[in-house]
C-alpha cells in the first residue's frame, strides 16, 4: 500500500508526531486563536517576534521587586546585583554563538551596534572602500551602510555593492559571493552579510564567505538576526571579524528586545582601532574612581558605552538560560525534521496553487523559516486571512512573499498541518 501523502495522512499522524517530537512548547505562552477551531494560534511567526517563556513574567517582577525593595543599594546587594548584571548574559550567549565569553557582550539594539562597529571596523582608504551586501538585505542594513558610507564622504551608490542572485533565481549561491571577492577584493573594505536572510531563509555558508573576505583583504562582519537562536553557530572558530544579531525573534526576549555583539579576539584590546566609548567602556575595577580618561579592558566590553538596562536585560537572560538548557544541537535535529515536515506539505498545497516556496530545498541551506511567494493578491491580505479565518499567524513582507516560521522551541507538527491546511483553503486551486 502507498503510504499517504502528510496532508492526506491529516490531523491524526501530525499529532502523532508532536507525542514523539513533542518540543518545549510548555515553557511558553501561546496567543489564543481569533479564528479557527482551535483555542491557540498556529504560531509561525518566531522570525519576527518571538512567544513569551513563561518564566520571564516571574523573574523580571524579582528584578522589579529588588528596585522597591532596596533602591540604589541594588546595584550591589539585590539578589541578581545590577552592577555586574550583564555578565549573567555573557557566558549563554557566548556559547550560543560559538565564541568566547571575552568576545560577546548584550548591549543596545542591533542597527545601533552595527553603527558602533563600523566606528572601528570600516576603514576605507584609497581604492578600498567599498560595502558589499545582499540585495535583499533587511532595510535597515542598507540605510546603515549607505549612511556610513556618506559619513565617510563617500557615494553610498558607488560605494555600497548589491550582491544580486542570477536572474531566473531566488537566492545567491555561495559561489556568486566569494566569486565577486575573489575577482572585486582589492577594493572591497567590508562584507557584512546576513547570516540567514530575512526574506528567503537562506542560510549563507558563513565560514566560507568570511575565509573568501579575509582572503581578500576585507573585514568581514555578519548580521545574525535571523539566525541567533536558529541554527548553530561557531564565530570564533569561523574567523569572523565582528557579528551583530537582535534578541527578539528567535531568542524571545520581547519587542525591541537588547541585542548581542561579537568581535573576535585579534581584535581586543587593539590601541589602533577607532571606538566611541562611555562609562562603561572603561575597565569595571576602576570605573568608580571617576578618572577623566577611559582605560577601556582587553575584551569586547571596551564597545559598550552605557550602563546597562536591568529590567531589559531580564528577558534576554531568562530566554538564554532556555537555550543553554536545550542546547543548540538538539534544537537544530528538530527544526530540521520539523521544516522537513511543512515543506512536505507545502509541496502537496503549492503543486496545484500560484504559490511558489523560494527557501533553498536543503536542509543545510536554510534555517527554520520557509518563505513562499504567492501569484496573486497581496502578501498582508492573505496573512490577514489566515489569522482571522484559521487561526494561523504567520509574516507577510510585501508585495507578494508569506513568511512561515516553525521555530523548534515551541512549534509543533499540528501548527505545521494547520497552516498548511489553511492554505489549501485559502488559496484557490488553478484550474488545470
Amino acid at each position: 500500500m502507498d503510504t499517504p501523502a502528510p496532508l492526506a495522512a491529516g490531523e491524526a499522524e501530525a499529532r502523532r508526531l508532536d507525542a514523539a517530537d513533542p518540543g518545549h512548547r510548555h515553557l511558553f505562552h501561546v496567543p489564543p486563536a481569533e479564528g479557527g477551531r482551535y483555542p491557540e494560534v498556529a504560531y509561525l511567526a518566531g522570525n519576527s517576534l518571538g512567544l513569551q517563556p513563561r518564566a520571564t513574567r516571574t523573574e523580571l517582577l524579582a528584578d522589579l521587586d529588588a528596585w522597591s525593595r532596596l533602591g540604589v543599594e541594588g546595584h550591589l546587594e539585590a539578589e541578581r546585583p545590577w552592577l555586574p548584571y550583564h555578565e549573567l548574559l555573557t557566558g549563554p550567549a557566548a556559547r550560543l554563538v560559538g565564541a568566547r565569553p571575552a568576545e560577546t557582550v548584550v548591549m543596545n539594539s542591533l542597527t545601533v551596534n552595527l553603527h558602533l562597529l563600523m566606528v572601528s571596523f570600516y576603514r576605507p582608504a584609497g581604492a578600498r572602500t567599498r560595502i558589499v551586501i545582499e540585495d535583499s538585505a533587511f532595510p535597515s542594513d542598507s540605510y546603515a551602510v549607505r549612511s556610513q558610507a556618506r559619513f565617510h564622504g563617500l557615494d553610498p551608490d558607488e560605494t555600497v555593492v548589491r550582491l544580486r542572485p542570477r536572474p531566473g533565481e531566488d537566492t545567491l549561491r555561495t559561489e556568486d559571493v566569494t566569486g565577486y571577492l575573489a575577482a572585486e577584493g582589492d577594493r572591497v573594505a567590508l562584507v557584512l552579510l546576513g547570516g540567514v536572510n530575512y526574506l528567503t531563509g537562506e542560510l549563507m555558508d558563513i565560514p566560507a564567505i568570511t575565509a573568501a573576505g579575509r582572503a581578500a583583504g576585507a573585514v568581514v562582519g555578519w548580521d545574525l538576526a535571523h539566525a541567533a537562536g536558529n541554527v548553530p553557530l561557531a564565530l570564533h572558530d569561523w574567523d569572523v571579524d565582528f557579528a551583530a544579531w537582535c534578541s527578539y525573534k528567535y531568542l524571545n526576549s520581547g519587542p525591541g528586545a537588547l541585542a548581542g555583539v561579537f568581535v573576535h579576539e585579534r581584535h581586543l584590546g587593539d590601541p589602533g582601532l577607532p571606538r566611541f566609548e562611555g562609562w562603561w567602556s572603561t575597565e569595571a575595577a576602576t570605573r568608580f574612581e571617576m578618572t577623566p580618561v577611559s582605560r577601556p579592558p582587553a575584551t569586547v566590553e571596551a564597545w559598550q558605552i552605557s550602563n546597562p538596562p536591568i529590567f531589559a536585560m531580564g528577558p534576554v537572560r531568562t530566554s538564554l538560560e532556555i537555550f543553554d538548557a536545550v542546547g543548540m544541537t538538539a534544537l537544530r535535529e528538530r527544526s530540521v525534521r520539523l521544516t522537513g515536515y511543512l515543506e512536505r506539505l507545502l509541496d502537496e498545497v503549492t503543486v496545484t496553487r500560484p504559490l511558489t516556496v523560494v527557501t533553498p530545498r536543503e536542509p543545510e541551506r536554510r534555517g527554520c523559516q520557509l518563505s513562499v511567494r504567492i501569484g496573486a493578491g497581496s502578501a498582508a491580505e492573505l496573512t490577514k486571512r489566515l489569522r482571522h479565518e484559521h487561526g494561523v499567524i504567520a509574516d507577510a513582507r510585501e508585495p507578494d512573499v508569506v513568511r512561515f516560521a516553525p521555530v523548534p522551541l515551541y512549534s509543533t507538527y499540528h501548527d505545521c498541518w494547520r497552516v498548511a491546511t489553511a492554505l489549501a483553503a485559502t488559496v484557490g486551486e488553478v484550474p488545470a
